[in-house]
């Protein structure tokens, strides 16, 4: 599933080019790419019609489509969402996976891919959250800030995880301290670290769980330069490219390979019913 680097390179690519455009089209193809909404597709369509988007954010490993009114598309890429751009207006029209298709008023197409149809799009209101008045979907209220959100508080959150006696792993996966981080970047941040994944959060130090979330800053921001971690064709950017920082994990998917700063073995077992990779000689 994408994480935050991933859905932050959609974003980023959604963003210059739908920002202050109209949608003057719009079509629904899958009642599960709307499922959380109890418009019918039609509806939920010309709901969408002739609206202005206004900004393209993201929180995690959500974003959503600013649209007037104070209102927003919230979108999750689930398994294999995608969202490509064309000025081509039949790019993809023949796809067995085309989920959804927004028009713009400058001629470009927004095309919503989703092969296991996980992800979906979802109209929601916008609510103010934070002192700092910034709106974000009702739907995603309870989600954190993530480690790109130049307003997170490391030192908070390092204090929220030290009073919690769970396994530190359990913990990184969690979206209510901190959000955006899925199972690699967890095993990324935990070896870079030098922490276990079983190691409860209580146990271990504050100056410990502040280098995790610097070293997890690192890892986010190395692999967003890279175009974010593909291991196959079901995660691209807007334009149909796939990142490349699978080729500098340390720790992820690794197993039975030296690790990069000891060469002792990297191994694999299951931590809170997720596959897990680490050095059992760097880590602990």
């Amino acid at each position: 599933m994408p994480e935050l680097p991933e859905v932050e390179v959609v974003r980023a690519g959604l963003a210059p080019r739908l920002e202050q455009r109209c949608i003057v089209d719009a079509r629904i193809l899958h009642p599960r790419a709307i499922r959380h909404n109890e418009d019918s597709l039609d509806s939920f369509a010309a709901r969408l019609r002739h609206r202005q988007i206004q900004a393209v954010s993201r929180r995690g490993k959500f974003m959503w489509l600013r649209l007037d009114e104070a209102e927003a598309v919230v979108i999750h890429l689930g398994m294999s969402g995608q969202m490509l751009l064309s000025t081509d207006p039949h790019a993809h029209e023949s796809h067995p996976h085309l989920r959804a298709r927004l028009l713009l008023d400058d001629g470009l197409s927004v095309w919503f891919i989703d092969q296991r149809t996980f992800g979906y799009w979802r109209r929601d209101d916008l609510i103010p959250v934070g002192e700092m008045g910034q709106q974000i979907p009702a739907s995603i209220s309870h989600i954190a800030r993530d480690l790109l959100d130049p307003l997170a508080c490391l030192p908070e959150v390092a204090q929220a995880w030290k009073q919690r006696s769970r396994p530190i792993k359990a913990l990184l996966l969690e979206q209510n301290i901190v959000s955006g981080i899925g199972n690699i970047y967890a095993d990324e941040m935990l070896w870079a670290a030098r922490i276990s994944a079983t190691r409860a959060a209580a146990r271990i130090s504050a100056a410990r769980l502040l280098t995790l979330l610097e070293e997890g800053q690192q890892v986010m921001t190395r692999a967003l330069a890279q175009g974010g971690t593909s291991f196959d064709d079901l995660y691209v950017n807007v334009n149909g490219s796939s990142g490349y920082f699978s080729r500098s994990l340390n720790a992820y998917g690794q197993a039975g390979r030296p690790c990069a700063r000891c060469g002792t073995p990297i191994q694999r077992r299951t931590v809170v019913g997720r596959s897990t990779y680490f050095c059992a000689r760097c880590q602990h």
